[in-house]
């Protein structure tokens, strides 16, 4: 009789694990399906020309604004172009653009590629350092050569 309630509690036991296993299962399926708009992704301006990511997908791009590139029209409206030093990507933006924005300076542009290779942004990020940059993109500049190391751009590693 003593080994039936030990394999009973056994059995019980199994099951609490193999439901609460079930249950976080369930839970992070959950998680990353209403997750999964809002997931964006983070290439280089070299992998964006490669033709690595389908257009109408959202994408974070880092890099530094290219110079000559910026050009601003009616309404608030500003075309520039990203480069890692590599290649380059034009970026479409209405709005106002951050006090730090300017030629040379790193950028991070985040909104929906478009099927022409053109970034229509809706947020943009600029900082006098690299900080902000995606790590790829950090490593493409080190590679490149362009790569500065500053006080606050050693965490970005």
């Amino acid at each position: 009789m003593t080994r039936r309630l030990r394999s009973g509690r056994k059995g019980r036991r199994l099951m609490l694990i193999a439901l609460a296993g079930v249950a976080l299962g369930t839970a992070a399926a959950l998680l990353l399906f209403a997750l999964g708009d809002r997931i964006t992704y983070a290439p280089t301006p070299t992998e964006l020309v490669a033709g690595h990511h389908e257009p109408g997908v959202r994408i974070r791009l880092g890099g530094l604004v290219e110079a000559g590139s910026v050009e601003r029209g009616a309404d608030g409206l500003v075309t520039f172009a990203v480069t890692d030093m590599n290649a380059r990507v034009p970026v479409r933006y209405v709005g106002i653009l951050p006090d730090l924005f300017r030629e040379g300076q790193g950028v991070v542009a985040e909104g929906v590629l478009q099927p022409d290779g053109r970034l229509a942004a809706d947020t943009v990020l600029a900082r006098h350092d690299e900080n902000y940059m995606p790590k790829e993109v950090v490593d493409s500049l080190k590679a490149s050569g362009r790569w500065q190391e500053t006080a606050g751009s050693a965490n970005a590693q």
